[in-house]
């Protein structure tokens, strides 16, 4: 029978992904609910008050689909440890723990006949991304170490497979549901222990970090309209923006993420399988027509391919990369690694 381990991330850890996320459900049950709590009417595991149909802002220790995961998986035989991550060095020393032994060359990689199963409790896509993250920091070699069994598209190994345990259970657009994974705490440790293993690829960029499912890149305003901005968008040879137009929209999709915007659909199909990443921008056409007033139309441009930039040209651009908020004024680049990290399915 396997080790596992159930990773939860505490009020800031990991990479800035935050805590729970606030009112997305991540403590499994509100004060009052009918579930377990803890004394003072505190959801149980989360440490914090509720007033009634309140939801915990920030957790500091195992939530309550976290709980029953563990309990399924305790009833199945297997030996079950909780983790709550509090920073990038806690969440590295969990990872540590998939080491393979030591290589001639020095290099740190992962073993792939280890019994430890990783189970990562996220109440945000952003969550998950700051554990891969970590993966892809220790199991990635330098350049200049590069070893000859690396796959000549990939700059890591094969990633341990992770189990996703989704702490919003309504939540339907988030990575787990794009991707039919399990919900349920139960089933999650069903598919831990009988169901498969499924690769996928993952985006890396050269900010050093991933992206497991999507970016939007452009602002809105406070009204909450998307705010034109101007940059050269490429993907692989193709230039779906020369940097002269106004671009109100830029989806970067590795997944489904971000497939439409202020109702206009960008993204066609994301499959996070076939080692290509899907990219859209929607920019503003004037169409004139004789005898009539010009209208503006929304055309959207699309491409499919192993990499993509943007350059913005009008000083800071803000974007939103697995949900995260960061920006920049010089060029970013994403570039797909297939098939380099995994999940189970059922």
């Amino acid at each position: 029978m396997y080790d596992v381990i159930l990773l939860s991330l505490a009020e800031g850890g990991g990479s800035g992904a935050g805590g729970c996320g606030g009112a997305c459900g991540a403590c499994g049950v509100p004060e009052n609910s009918g579930g377990a709590t803890a004394g003072g009417g505190a959801t149980a595991g989360c440490g914090h008050e509720h007033s009634d149909g309140e939801r915990c802002a920030s957790c500091a220790a195992p939530r309550v689909p976290v709980l029953r995961c563990a309990e399924a998986f305790t009833e199945a035989g297997a030996r079950v440890e909780t983790v709550v991550a509090g920073s990038d060095a806690e969440i590295d020393a969990v990872i540590a723990r998939f080491d393979a032994p030591a290589r001639t060359d020095g290099l740190v990689w992962p073993d792939p006949d280890s019994k430890i199963r990783l189970v990562v409790a996220v109440a945000t896509d952003g969550q998950l991304r700051a554990v891969v993250r970590r993966l892809v920091r220790r199991y990635a070699p330098p350049p200049s170490k590069r070893p000859a069994d690396l796959a000549a598209d990939r700059t890591v190994p094969d990633l341990p497979p992770i189990a996703i345990l989704p702490l919003d259970p309504a939540n339907t657009g988030d990575l787990a549901a794009q991707l039919g994974l399990p919900r349920d705490p139960a089933k999650v440790a069903a598919a831990v222990l009988n169901g498969t293993v499924r690769r996928l690829d993952l985006l890396r960029n050269d900010g050093g970090s991933v992206t497991v499912d999507g970016a939007l890149v452009g602002g809105v305003d406070e009204a909450g309209r998307a705010v034109p901005w101007r940059g050269r968008v490429e993907v692989d040879d193709a230039v779906l923006s020369d940097g002269s137009d106004h671009v109100i929209a830029c989806a970067i999709g590795n997944g489904g993420a971000y497939a439409e915007f202020d109702g206009i659909q960008l993204l066609a199909e994301g499959d996070p399988t076939d080692g290509r990443v899907e990219v859209a921008v929607a920019v503003p056409v004037v169409v004139k027509e004789r005898f009539k007033k010009p209208r503006v139309r929304i055309e959207v441009r699309r491409a499919r391919g192993r990499a993509v930039s943007v350059l913005p040209r009008d000083g800071e651009l803000q974007f939103l990369d697995d949900g995260v908020a960061g920006s920049t004024t010089r060029k970013r680049s994403w570039w797909t690694e297939p098939g380099a990290w995994a999940v189970y399915a059922a």
